[in-house]
């Protein structure tokens, strides 16, 4: 009895010691690299861009927010809104922003019972309508945090770029939920914007992302994906971003900021339609994604074992260190990206989120979402 106990406890120690050894890896590679990542220098070269929104029955939205993208303190910018088979006022209150606005462009899809599409369609019409080269996506409940976000996200570019992976953070709000979607964004942002750094660029995020229109069609749009719910932003980016061809955005000028979930179940709804893209990811980014959320619960559930073991003073000395880095990590992201109110939570929330994304990832496999719905 005692030998086996022995054992078991190695095998926790060792397994605990090679699960913090990969969690530091990911933090002083990936995830220090982007909360510590700098603004760039703006450059005066007021590149010509067209602003891409799709909304579908967003009019309260759009009454809120699209101001904040028309406004922008930019000389040469055109926004789009495809307004996609609304059945609000979205389009009426398009009209009556026109006139103040003449770089505001509408285009209307009208609702056809023989054919169903997904945004992705929406987002075709978009990219085809534009007259610029360089296109900037966000979301119809999207708002930028300054009156300088296109002059950031565009600053990224020079003639070697194809891709600006910007930030789109979520309003901050009461409650606890709000606290984690917000966390659980940030720790996304740490991974894509860390990975990009690296040369390793995956994914971005739709409501704030660039790309430039002629690599768009030169890769034929949507491709192979163009059924998925999800990936007119990751799995574009993940198709056709390098080392080479892509920047990042991290400035706090350049964030966007969107309506958050205000409950569980509609959280989990979302959650469930971003994941149908990962297993589309290459299997580089499959492993090292799923790698660091492992580790992670090997480290928790290993710490827990060794507790009650002769191994407790090594075990404490080295949780407390992955702490100590952690924490100093999650404080430049914090201030990086303008989330306050979440770091006392952090360890909370990072222990809690894999358990949380196992579910979502094994709803998914249990149920299908479903194909050609508007996400």
């Amino acid at each position: 009895m005692l030998i086996r106990e022995n054992l078991i406890f190695n095998i926790a120690f060792t397994v605990f010691l090679l699960s913090a050894a990969i969690q530091l890896f990911y933090y002083f590679f990936f995830f220090l690299s982007a909360g510590l990542s700098g603004k760039a220098a703006q450059s005066h070269d007021y590149k010509p861009v067209s602003v891409i929104i799709c909304a579908r029955n967003e009019e309260k939205n759009l009454r809120l927010y699209l101001t904040s993208v028309l406004e922008q303190d930019y000389p040469d910018f055109e926004v789009i809104v495809v307004n996609d088979c609304s059945e609000d006022n979205s389009y009426n209150v398009l009209g009556e922003l026109l006139p103040a606005y003449p770089h505001l462009r509408i285009s209307n899809i009208a609702r056809d019972p023989k054919f169903t599409h997904n945004k992705k369609f929406a987002q075709f019409i978009g990219i085809k309508a534009a007259k610029n080269e360089l296109l900037l996506f966000t979301d119809a409940d999207c708002h930028p945090e300054s009156d300088n976000w296109i002059r950031g996200m565009v600053d990224g570019f020079d003639e070697k770029t194809d891709f600006v992976l910007g930030y789109g953070g979520y309003s901050s709000e009461k409650g606890l939920l709000n606290k984690y979607i917000r966390f659980d964004t940030m720790m996304i942002a740490l991974q894509y914007f860390g990975m990009a750094l690296r040369g390793m660029p995956y994914m971005g995020v739709g409501r704030n992302l660039a790309y430039r229109r002629s690599v768009f069609f030169k890769n034929k749009g949507f491709g192979q994906h163009s059924h998925l719910l999800s990936g007119d932003d990751d799995l574009f980016v993940n198709k056709h971003a390098n080392r080479q061809n892509t920047a990042v955005e991290t400035s706090r000028e350049t964030h966007t900021r969107s309506v958050p979930s205000r409950t569980f179940a509609e959280f989990f709804r979302q959650k469930r339609r971003h994941l149908t893209t990962a297993p589309h990811y290459r299997l580089r980014d499959r492993i090292i994604l799923i790698a660091e959320p492992a580790t992670r619960l090997l480290f928790y559930i290993s710490f827990i074992i060794l507790s009650f073991s002769r191994f407790w003073p090594y075990a404490v000395a080295i949780f407390a260190g992955r702490m100590i880095v952690q924490s100093v990590t999650f404080k430049f992201a914090v201030k990086k990206f303008n989330e306050p109110g979440i770091f006392k939570y952090s360890l909370l929330f990072d222990i809690f989120s894999p358990f949380l994304n196992l579910a979502f990832y094994l709803s998914n496999y249990l149920q299908s979402p479903g194909k050609n719905q508007w996400k």
